[in-house]
């Protein structure tokens, strides 16, 4: 029986004459992390942005083949791109939280988006949210103070929590350490572990040692082709292509 959450079927993507994501299928299953290896501008994150239609911003860019969620179609023309977006959350590189806010709207920003909500329904999820994320007990007592005034991991926390509030399905990670200090990195992948119990998680890392310990499944991508993928330890341990081999190994990349 297949529980994929999300199953891409030949999927590619260009950017006019750019080919960045050849005829890639991969399934993502259900209440797993999938991490996406590869050196940079192999598409990983190309990938990753196409799975909630965040191409549909750019006007060169042309997705074709399928992505699935729960077998919908996700680029049928009958799907709203905004409820996609509510259910397939994603998580970006650099900490983006809302400056002219403070902390607690920066919660329930999305979910006031899409919701008219009570104030102690607000302050649950509020409450809710930043204990999923490790973040109420550091931030219980200023929820009122801008959250610019917090460190980088956790205006990066702020923001999972903040991608949570919806109540997504799945959440999309785009290198979600590439600017943290060790510290924060380590409390990232804690908080990666445990979210997989409600949603299904897809990361993209450039760290081969966080993809090793955050993963259930790891996808390698090289030049916009998916050279393998499989569970996380038998990709790290005997991967069966050399360019997998090699990349992991630090021989390229």
């Amino acid at each position: 029986m297949n529980n994929a959450k999300v199953t891409l079927e030949n999927m590619n993507v260009h950017f006019d004459s750019n080919h960045a994501v050849k005829s890639v299928s991969l399934d993502f299953m259900e209440n797993t992390v999938t991490s996406i290896i590869g050196p940079s501008g192999c598409g990983k994150s190309t990938l990753l942005r196409s799975i909630n239609r965040m191409h549909d911003l750019v006007p060169s860019a042309k997705v074709t083949g399928r992505i699935l969620f729960d077998g919908m179609d996700l680029y049928d023309r009958s799907v709203d791109p905004v409820a996609i977006r509510r259910k397939i959350g994603m998580v970006f590189q650099k900490a983006n939280p809302f400056p002219a806010m403070n902390i607690y709207d920066n919660v329930v920003a999305g979910y006031k988006l899409n919701n008219r909500m009570r104030r102690n329904e607000s302050d649950e999820i509020v409450e809710t949210s930043l204990k999923r994320v490790a973040l109420w007990d550091e931030v219980k007592d200023r929820l009122k103070t801008s959250a610019m005034d917090l460190s980088g991991g956790q205006q990066q926390r702020l923001c999972i929590a903040r991608t949570i509030a919806v109540q997504p399905e799945v959440i999309l990670m785009d290198e979600p350490c590439s600017a943290l200090d060790p510290i924060a990195t380590l409390k990232i992948e804690e908080l990666v572990e445990e979210l997989k119990e409600r949603f299904t998680i897809i990361i993209v890392t450039h760290n081969m040692q966080q993809a090793a310990r955050v993963s259930d499944s790891t996808a390698f991508m090289y030049m916009g082709e998916m050279i393998e993928n499989g569970p996380t330890k038998k990709i790290f341990t005997t991967p069966e292509h050399k360019q997998t081999e090699d990349y992991i190994t630090g021989r390229f990349g």
